[in-house]
C-alpha cells in the first residue's frame, strides 16, 4: 500500500475572521454577520478566535455597494500603503482600517483565513472563490467544503491571472493548515478574461445577454452558441474555438465595471497532503 505523502505547515489555524458588508448592498453577510456578532455560539470552537466583522459599515448604511470606490479592489500594496489626504477615498481609509486590524498584510502577525461573504445577481449559485492555485490549504479547503456539501454543488472559481488584479479583503490573511488532509485534486473553474456587452461608438449597450445564456452560470457555452441580443433581434453568437464556462452572467454590480459575463475553463488542482504542527 502506497502512503499519501504530508507536508508540516506552520501549525494550526488560531484566528479566523468572518467579513459582512464588503459590498453594503449585499445583505446575506450583513444578516450573518450582525447574527454572529450578538450570538457568536454557533461559529466558536476551543482553540480558535472567529471574529465576525462588517467590513464597510458606511455603505451597509445607506444599502450601497459602495461609497466611494470597490472596496473588494483596493488592497493592493500601493493603497494599503498610499498616504491618508483629505481627497483619500472612503474605502481607502477602510482597507487601511481593516489590514491594521487583520494583518498587516503579507505578515506572521496577519489573521490565518478570512471569509468574505457576498452575493450575487448571477445564477451561480453557492460558490467559492480562490484566488490562490499553489496554496494547498485553500485547496485543501474547498475540497472539505465540497464534501460536506454534497450532492448539492459547490463550483470553485479560480480568478487567479497575470493580467486580472482583484487586491481582495481575504487577501490579508495567510493560509497555514490547523488538520491532516491527504493529497487531494479538485476541479475548479478558472478564470480566462471578461466579456463586455457589445456596445456602439459612443460607448452605449446595444445588445443584452442572449436568452439562452442568461442563468446558464457554469454551463457549457460552445463555439456557434448565442451569447446577445441586439434591440433589432440579431444574435450574436460565440466566435471562440473552446468551449468556456461563463459565470456572474448578467452580474447587476458589473455594469459599471463593462462586464456582461466571464469566460472560465475547467482545470484540476492537485494539493499535498497538510497536517498542522502539534501545539
Amino acid at each position: 500500500m502506497n502512503s499519501c505523502p504530508v507536508v508540516a505547515r506552520e501549525g494550526p489555524v488560531r484566528r479566523v475572521a468572518i467579513f459582512g458588508g464588503t459590498h453594503g448592498n449585499e445583505l446575506s453577510g450583513v444578516f450573518l454577520v450582525k447574527h454572529w456578532q450578538d450570538d457568536g455560539t454557533e461559529i466558536q470552537r476551543p482553540g480558535l478566535e472567529v471574529r465576525p466583522f462588517i467590513t464597510n459599515p458606511r455603505a451597509v448604511e445607506k444599502c450601497c455597494r459602495y461609497i466611494d470606490c470597490d472596496l473588494n479592489r483596493v488592497f493592493d500594496p500601493k493603497r494599503l500603503g498610499e498616504q491618508l489626504a483629505d481627497n483619500t477615498p472612503y474605502e481607502v481609509r477602510r482597507a487601511q482600517e481593516i489590514n491594521c486590524i487583520f494583518g498587516p498584510k503579507g505578515s506572521h502577525e496577519a489573521y490565518d483565513l478570512i471569509f468574505d461573504l457576498h452575493n450575487t445577481t448571477a445564477n451561480m449559485g453557492g460558490t467559492i472563490i480562490l484566488e490562490n492555485s499553489r496554496d494547498d490549504f485553500t485547496i485543501q479547503m474547498c475540497r472539505y467544503i465540497k464534501d460536506a456539501l454534497a450532492p448539492e454543488g459547490c463550483p470553485v472559481f479560480l480568478i487567479e491571472h497575470p493580467n486580472l488584479k482583484y487586491a481582495t479583503t481575504r487577501s490579508i490573511a495567510k493560509h497555514p493548515v490547523g488538520k491532516e488532509f491527504p493529497r487531494c485534486t479538485i476541479e475548479v473553474y478558472k478564470i480566462m478574461e471578461k466579456v463586455d456587452y457589445p456596445r456602439k461608438k459612443n460607448n452605449e449597450i446595444m445588445a443584452v445577454i442572449h436568452p439562452n445564456l442568461q442563468d446558464q452560470d457554469w454551463q457549457p457555452l460552445n463555439p456557434g452558441d448565442p451569447m446577445f441580443l441586439t434591440l433589432e433581434g440579431k444574435t450574436i453568437l460565440y466566435e471562440g474555438d473552446v468551449i468556456v464556462y461563463p459565470a456572474f452572467v448578467n452580474e447587476a454590480a458589473y455594469y459599471e465595471k463593462q462586464q456582461a459575463f466571464v469566460k472560465t475553463v475547467i482545470e484540476k488542482l492537485s494539493a499535498e497532503g497538510i497536517r498542522a504542527c502539534v501545539s
